[in-house]
């Protein structure tokens, strides 16, 4: 069954869940991307844990100001501004993102729930403190390189990036935010995500199981197998300003 755009119109709660996928037409590189120079010869997945940066502050912190940097020179792209749009045009909007840039942010989107938390937002690793110096957006090498984190004015300790990492848990608040909003909507987009993250995974199908109407979209498509689930295949910078025109002409 084809989706009706007017669907988005006539939706008083609609949800918008974004993925890598979003990120990835700005020309931010996945997680998973192959990485170059000095990243290359590193498992991303390595560095994303507690003990590596016990083990190595440096590296870890020098790989997430690279990323951070590739995000700040990004921009926002169709698919962003497309979901801000939305959120001038809907009665409620509920924005939930596994991306740690601030994309959505810079397209005018006025309110993200970060389930991965956010480069831009980086805190103590000893008691936790936001950082509320201005970090710098260093003038690394492309290939990469170590560097030194900042330090907690509160209590000295190094400053870690703002983002959940493998081992730890999503931060409770938002993560029950995203759920709540999946359980009282009436249409969710799933938009470049593969959905097959826990816990974030569930937000898709507790919709689905209040209800709700869900529409994947993805450069490939995704199996339905609830009447009310849809895919609509293709890049998600093409469908969803598409979908925007169509659903308030």
């Amino acid at each position: 069954m084809e989706f009706d755009p007017q669907y988005l119109a006539q939706a008083p709660h609609l949800v918008v869940f974004t993925g890598a996928g979003v990120s990835a037409e700005s020309g931010i590189p996945t997680f998973r991307d192959a990485l170059s120079g000095l990243w290359e010869h590193f498992d991303p997945a390595q560095l994303a844990t507690p003990q590596a940066f016990r083990a190595n502050p440096a590296l870890v912190w020098g790989w997430y100001e690279w990323r951070r940097r590739k995000m700040l020179q990004a921009q926002p792209n169709p698919a962003h501004l497309a979901i801000a749009e939305l959120a001038r045009r809907v009665p409620r909007l509920t924005l939930i993102t596994q991306n740690v840039d601030d994309l959505h942010e810079r397209a005018g989107s006025p309110s993200v729930l970060h389930l991965h938390g956010s480069l831009h937002t980086p805190q103590c690793f000893a008691c936790n403190r936001p950082f509320k110096g201005k970090l710098p957006c260093p003038d690394l090498p492309e290939q990469g390189g170590s560097l030194e984190p900042p330090r907690c004015s509160g209590c000295n300790g190094k400053i870690r990036p703002g983002v959940v990492w493998f081992g730890e848990s999503l931060p409770q608040a938002i993560l029950k935010a995203a759920f709540q909003a999946a359980d009282d909507c009436d249409l969710l987009l799933s938009v470049g995500t593969s959905g097959l993250v826990q816990p974030a995974a569930q937000i898709p199908q507790r919709a689905l199981q209040q209800g709700a109407r869900v529409v994947h979209i993805n450069p490939q498509p995704q199996e339905c197998r609830a009447p009310q689930e849809y895919s609509l295949t293709g890049p998600a910078g093409q469908l969803l300003p598409q979908l925007v025109q169509r659903a308030f002409a």
